[in-house]
């Protein structure tokens, strides 16, 4: 295996614990979950992982700057301008949607860590005036990096090819790193996640093929098609391989993804997302934000409701992060 730049920040290994209240309700299979809201970056999130890669990355190259794009409550962006701030670079990051009037949840915390925000109210213009922007900087001297929406690159999805070989280790060890003395699984059999940009969906798939994950990966569509994310995921994986060494070519039927519970639109909540918040934070005292892991929450609760999984399997709820986003104003409605 190549020897890949990597800067050791995240919190890591990240937790494994039992959802033993949560399965009893659903009478179901028994339900775990990975706490990568736990990687201690601003609040945690998935993208700490891969932000790891990135950052190396960045400074290998001599920037200066960060710039990268992303909803206007957007974790990645969040975890970007706190990484940034932590590393001494500037940091840019173009917000798609309406500015709150007083700054609530990520965009609070983007301004507390020194981002400029570029404000676009039409997703449809993002990207022109992502590219403009980096350009800017790029005159201007800067030498920008930009870290690509969601982080999903070859380079970022090794954050969770690695990740998979953490929890390969900690289902042959058996035990919780949290708890020594709790037994947590000697198998997974199914792992289940919110996908998006395709970044995290990217690394689990290359990481089961490197590592040996016998279990089976199906994501959770946020806002895109299977088809879509088969072919992208399954792209990206193949170009992340070449980082680790020999391409390893993945097809798009090497890609599980679900695209049930995403016609509502990104960050609309409906009553399914609503449902799994309050069970995780009832059942287990477990918090969801509502545009990731709510969304995959719900999807994971109507597949275990329609017998998708069997009941004595083990099925691993991947909790990718994003809680701070229960604070922003449009998602008052949770508590209604």
């Amino acid at each position: 295996m190549k020897k890949i730049s990597r800067l050791n920040f995240a919190h890591l290994p990240t937790p494994i614990e039992e959802l033993p209240r949560l399965s009893a309700a659903l009478k179901g299979p028994r339900v775990l979950v990975k706490r990568d809201d736990q990687t201690g970056l601003a609040f945690g999130g998935n993208k700490t992982r891969k932000l790891e890669f990135l950052v190396a990355e960045a400074q290998e190259q001599g920037a200066q700057m960060m710039i990268s794009a992303g909803a206007i409550q957007s974790n990645h962006c969040r975890q970007t301008a706190a990484a940034a701030a932590k590393f001494g670079f500037e940091c840019t990051l173009v917000l798609t949607g309406e500015m709150p009037k007083h700054p609530t949840a990520n965009i609070l915390l983007d301004q507390l860590f020194g981002a400029r925000i570029v404000n676009v109210l039409d997703r449809k213009d993002r990207d022109r005036i992502l590219q403009e922007t980096f350009d800017k900087a790029t005159v201007e001297g800067k030498k920008p990096y930009l870290v690509p929406y969601g982080g999903s690159s070859s380079t970022g999805a090794l954050g969770y090819a690695f990740a998979m070989e953490e929890l390969m280790k900690q289902i042959a060890d058996g035990r919780n790193p949290s708890s020594p003395k709790t037994r947590v699984s000697e198998k997974v059999d199914w792992i289940i996640f919110g996908t998006s940009s395709g970044g995290t969906h990217a690394g689990l798939v290359l990481g089961q093929r490197v590592f040996g994950f016998k279990g089976n990966i199906l994501g959770i569509s946020i806002d895109e098609p299977v088809e879509w994310l088969q072919k992208n995921v399954s792209a990206l994986a193949t170009s992340a391989s070449e980082r680790l060494g020999e391409q390893i070519q993945f097809a798009p039927a090497d890609v599980a993804a679900n695209a049930d519970y995403c016609r509502a639109g990104y960050g609309a909540l409906t009553e399914a997302e609503r449902e799994a918040i309050h069970m995780f934070a009832s059942l287990e005292g477990l918090l969801l934000d509502p545009v990731y892991t709510g969304r995959a929450a719900a999807g994971m609760i109507d597949l275990i409701r329609k017998g998708f999984f069997e009941k004595d399997e083990t099925v691993l709820f991947w909790h990718t992060g994003g809680q701070p986003a229960l604070f922003a104003e449009k998602y008052a409605s949770i508590v209604e």
